[in-house]
């Protein structure tokens, strides 16, 4: 009995690429299919060799017919990539404002999107700013051009991101991601953490017809754009962001106040030409160690170069490369500003100011306090400051002489440690166990 499956993409053995078309004229999904020889065809179904057969998601589905998912709806002409980040910019210059750099980003971001998955890594883009600056209207302009954009609010429960995200593959565009409640800001973060890289899905149990549990793997790697009025809580989620701050700013006046009907007409034509591109150019893409962002911490190279590898500019990916080393700069700076910083400076200090090889809790302690007690709402105990060393920096402490002490063998972490959370002084010379210089 032939088996019968509805998808939305696919990449089949023989390299053929199946991508969902939703036409909303016609109000009616087909199958467009992308052949090695390079030929491309609309089709109502597709037969796999072994007897299957793929069809198209229904054409009543409320996530492509409210708009929620966007597809194309045929297949355009094909174009150089120089021609369609032309014509990407300036469809992003007629409806937001973006500086120049950023407008280069997010139009090459666009390309990404659309063959993100012949990539290991990939960075998101971020709007930061407060409410009525602009960032709704860049997801909007810059999403709706993107490969399978879901688009998806703080108002949103976690549940249904995590399950369309898994379905559609696609591009999630996330507005007012500040979520109130912890509970979905940790899950909400799973999904970011985990998705700029490929394999890493998020395991959740499920219930099935019979109330039984049972694991299952969230596939939610994929490009991501979010706006927000605050930062992420978790740096090393912050780090994965190229953030344009949106406050500060005037728009110019010949941005429209609200989005015409020939803005979703064009969106569905360079998305059509778009799919084109993918089809053409998804098996000739793909990292180029070459065009690594130089200068910059392992994260953000590894992060970056998906985007950078698409770019053949050099100009370009110099100006990108130093929106980079901004981010970079911010991100150290705010980890500097954390509790882990708070600490790590005050064991560098107690070890500085020590006569033995040791640093003692109790002077760490007060030197913490001084720094943190304020924030903290009171001063912390030697025992949680211990505690903390142990559990969150993940140094030992030991006792010795009847005093607990961060040894003197753990003195020469302290040195990367500092230069990942942003705090550039550096430590005096290491102390031996006899009390000389090493």
């Amino acid at each position: 009995m032939r088996a019968t499956t509805p998808i939305v993409s696919v990449i089949l053995d023989d390299r053929r690429i199946v991508e969902l078309l939703y036409d909303p004229a016609k109000g009616a999904t087909a199958l467009a299919v992308g052949h090695p020889d390079g030929q491309a065809s609309v089709e109502p179904y597709v037969d796999l060799p072994n007897g299957d057969r793929l069809t198209p998601y229904s054409a009543d589905n409320a996530l492509i017919t409210s708009g929620c998912v966007l597809l194309p709806s045929a297949i355009g002409q094909p174009a150089e990539i120089e021609e369609l980040v032309a014509a990407i910019r300036a469809f992003l210059f007629r409806y937001v404002d973006l500086p120049g750099t950023f407008e280069a980003i997010a139009a090459y971001y666009v390309l990404l999107s659309w063959v993100y998955d012949a990539f290991s890594d990939l960075p998101y883009l971020r709007f930061r700013g407060d409410f009525g600056t602009g960032k709704t209207r860049a997801l909007l302009t810059i999403g709706s051009l993107c490969y399978k954009p879901f688009f998806a609010s703080g108002a949103s429960t976690v549940s249904p991101i995590f399950h369309i995200q898994d379905a559609f593959r696609g591009t999630l565009v996330l507005d007012e991601a500040d979520f109130r409640f912890s509970d979905a800001a940790a899950q909400l973060t799973k999904i970011l953490n985990n998705g700029t890289t490929a394999g890493m899905p998020v395991l959740r149990t499920m219930t099935n017809r019979n109330r039984e549990l049972h694991p299952h793997a969230f596939r939610v790697f994929g490009p991501k754009i979010v706006a927000m009025r605050e930062r992420f809580s978790d740096l090393a989620l912050e780090s994965r962001l190229l953030t344009f701050e949106t406050s500060g700013r005037t728009v110019r006046d010949d941005i429209p106040i609200h989005l015409p009907e020939l803005f979703h007409v064009e969106a569905r034509e360079l998305r059509n030409r778009l799919l084109a591109w993918r089809m053409r150019s998804r098996f000739s893409v793909g990292p180029d160690p070459s065009r690594a962002a130089q200068g910059l911490a392992a994260r953000y190279r590894q992060s970056s170069l998906a985007l950078l590898s698409l770019i053949d500019d050099a100009e370009v990916r110099l100006a990108i490369t130093r929106e980079l080393a901004g981010e970079e700069a911010r991100v150290l700076y705010e980890r500097a500003d954390t509790l882990e910083a708070a600490m790590l400076s005050a064991i560098a200090e107690a070890f500085d100011a020590a006569t033995g090889p040791h640093a003692s809790i109790s002077e760490i302690a007060v030197r913490f306090n001084l720094a943190s007690a304020k924030e903290l709402g009171r001063a912390m105990t030697n025992k949680w400051v211990g505690g903390f060393i142990r559990k969150r920096l993940h140094l030992a402490t030991l006792k010795t002489g009847g005093v607990y002490v961060v040894p003197a063998t753990e003195r020469g972490k302290l040195p990367v440690l500092l230069a990942r959370a942003g705090i550039s002084p550096p430590l005096s010379p290491a102390v031996t166990e006899e009390g000389v210089p090493s």
